[in-house]
């Protein structure tokens, strides 16, 4: 049976035995300790399972993103081309879902009992870390993105501290070429590899842990959790549709110079292939074949922007990052400051960098990201039922979005070597 029917089936049976709990057993002398003692502890440790991996994965996948860029003359022109369009394309995304988190407020609607329910049970949790964030500046955040020791950053989860290193450590590798040099990217290379199969171990767990979870959430709220997701998975998939169907037409014909109904229509092979697997990674040879034989983009640009990409260029998972844990904080009624907001979307931005092309790559950023913030991360569970759908439409944009990026950079190539001749307008 396929993984994600398995976790539609957990989804399903989680949230049916909770709402039957939560209706028929309330005052029962079982209830209470079947989630303290099983259901509760099981969906714990599928997340700290998901802790467990998120300080290698980040580091791992910054440091090959960026050494992927190869010399310092490709990197002063293509390099620099692509990170810009990462950028922007990502900065676009992750603002489009804070606009639509913000305005629908998916998150908001409970029953003032259930919200109130829920803010004394996280009180404890959510305080402490608010408290300790009250006091915050601007300034101070730009400050702490650079960490004064990488290893406490790492030990204390400090999410940016550890972007920030791997960036660092990524482009003087492709500064620094020596055997030693290659003797530690070989070793970051099997990292990645050790948390990729980690992570699919992991995922595994997801049916067992999205029915704990839900039987827990939904046995202590009841069935009004059913409506806060249906609005979830409404924003996040018209926030998806507008970077799809809006921002990257805009963006190709504006700065590509490209017809976007021959792009999309060429671009077809890779779109359905990561539609079907919900992995950049496992789609990056169908994109690269796209890239050079339907869209006419020169090798050293297509190879170079799509494989880059497939780690780097994720403006979907970004945009789902950044809903989910707005969605999550307007969930359990934890109040952020317009700092706080933004400090999160930028952690989305580079988070997206950081996460794995593979189907819930980007759960354990999440999880990390939740935490920072006191959003208590058993909340993820929620989202879980319904993350497969969601991950196949995010991947979709990341995948479009490399091709996207190929052509606009291609075109601003040598004219010689632009290619696409028939995909731009005549």
């Amino acid at each position: 049976m396929p993984l994600h029917t398995r976790m539609l089936i957990g989804f399903v049976v989680g949230i049916v035995g909770g709402i039957l709990a939560n209706i028929y057993a309330t005052d029962s002398v079982w209830l209470a300790p079947f989630i303290e003692y099983v259901t509760d502890p099981v969906g714990q440790i599928f997340l700290r399972l998901l802790f467990m991996l998120v300080v290698p994965l980040v580091f791992s996948a910054l440091v090959l993103g960026v050494s992927e860029i190869g010399d310092i003359r490709t990197l002063g022109r293509i390099g620099r081309r692509t990170l810009l369009w990462i950028v922007l394309v990502t900065g676009i995304a992750v603002t489009i879902g804070y606009l639509m988190v913000t305005t629908f407020q998916p998150g908001r609607g409970l029953p003032p009992e259930v919200a109130e329910q829920l803010q004394i049970e996280n009180a404890a949790t959510v305080g402490a870390k608010l408290e300790r964030a009250a006091d915050v500046t601007g300034i101070d955040l730009l400050v702490r993105i650079v960490p004064d020791n990488p290893l406490r950053s790492a030990v204390q989860g400090d999410l940016i501290g550890v972007m920030f290193f791997g960036l660092l450590v990524g482009i003087a590798i492709v500064v620094l070429r020596t055997d030693g040099t290659r003797s530690f990217l070989g070793m970051v290379q099997g990292l990645y590899e050790i948390c990729i199969l980690l992570i699919d171990w992991i995922i595994k767990l997801a049916p067992w842990a999205v029915a704990a979870l839900l039987f827990t959430l939904t046995a202590r709220l009841g069935y009004d959790v059913l409506a806060q997701l249906g609005r979830f998975v409404l924003v996040v998939a018209g926030g998806l549709a507008i970077h799809m169907f809006v921002v990257f037409p805009l963006l190709l014909k504006l700065l590509g110079k490209t017809n976007p109904i021959a792009f999309f229509r060429a671009a077809r092979p890779a779109i359905l292939t990561a539609l079907s697997t919900s992995s950049s990674s496992a789609t990056l040879p169908t994109t690269l074949m796209v890239a050079e034989e339907n869209l006419g983009i020169p090798h050293y640009v297509g190879r170079f922007v799509c494989t880059l990409g497939a780690t780097a260029n994720m403006n979907g998972t970004a945009l789902f990052e950044g809903v989910t844990v707005l969605f999550l904080a307007q969930f359990f009624g934890v109040e952020l400051a317009f700092s706080q907001q933004i400090m999160i979307l930028l952690l989305c931005v580079f988070g997206s960098i950081g996460a794995a092309g593979v189907p819930g790559g980007s759960l354990p950023v999440i999880a990390m990201i939740m935490t920072m913030f006191g959003i208590p991360a058993e909340g993820i569970g929620i989202i879980l039922g319904v993350d497969r759908l969601l991950d196949a439409l995010r991947t979709t944009i990341n995948v479009t979005g490399d091709l996207a990026g190929s052509m606009v950079i291609a075109r601003f190539e040598d004219p010689q070597h632009a290619g696409a001749t028939t995909m731009t307008e005549s």
